[in-house]
């Protein structure tokens, strides 16, 4: 009994470390996907942001945090998919997709393997962008919508971006409403709320990076 009590402790504060660290990596994406919209505004515009962004003092140790955070979440999550496997006394027979109430889909069974491709996309992602080729357009003041042009001019590069944010979308799609249900806010009252932000979410932030990715491929810059 004492250790079915230890590991039930465990799993809540496991899943609660988890709906944390992703409310957190979510809020992220969402300043990330207003920062990259203003593309739209033209060069001068995003080069400004850009630059504003990259030379704040504190951009440093907040990356290094979200990449912390990210790690946890990721740590966390795996462990937690353990823990609840060898919860459960007997494996299911067979799996099928649940309808209704249910939030078993393809996007939740999918979950981990979602979130190691990310893992793995992350550092392409920083490498490319973060790292890429140095366009400096006078006081210091990086060209990255140059630098992001040349990024996107190459089909490859273009369908593997949209590819990686279906699997963004995916993850998002419940990972959303199962990061906000983990610190406890579920229940009939807000749980279907819950479940359309996340949706909403998933479609809104994974679709707005593609369209920024094939708005740029297409446009060729000349906005």
């Amino acid at each position: 009994m004492t250790t079915r009590r230890s590991s039930l402790r465990s799993l809540i504060t496991t899943k609660l470390i988890v709906g944390v660290t992703g409310i957190l990596l979510f809020a992220n994406l969402i300043l990330h996907i207003a920062g990259n919209l203003m593309v739209f505004l033209g060069r001068d515009t995003f080069n400004s942001y850009s630059h504003a962004l990259i030379s704040n003092p504190l951009v440093v140790p907040v990356e290094i945090g979200l990449l912390v955070v990210f790690l946890i979440h990721l740590f966390k999550a795996i462990r937690m998919t353990f823990q609840n496997q060898s919860a459960r006394p007997a494996k299911y027979a067979k799996k099928t997709w649940a309808g209704g109430a249910s939030q078993k889909s393809l996007a939740s069974s999918s979950m981990i393997l979602t979130g190691l491709a990310i893992l793995i996309f992350v550092p392409i992602h920083v490498k490319t962008f973060k790292y890429g080729a140095f366009y400096d357009v006078g006081d210091g003041v990086r060209d990255l919508y140059r630098m992001e042009v040349e990024n996107f001019s190459s089909p490859l590069a273009v369908a593997f971006y949209v590819v990686m944010m279906v699997v963004v979308g995916l993850h998002l799609w419940h990972g959303v409403a199962s990061s906000f249900q983990s610190v406890g806010l579920n229940g009939p009252r807000f749980t279907p709320l819950i479940r359309k932000i996340g949706k909403v979410s998933a479609v809104v932030i994974a679709g707005g990076f593609i369209v920024i990715t094939l708005w740029v491929f297409l446009a060729g810059g000349r906005s």
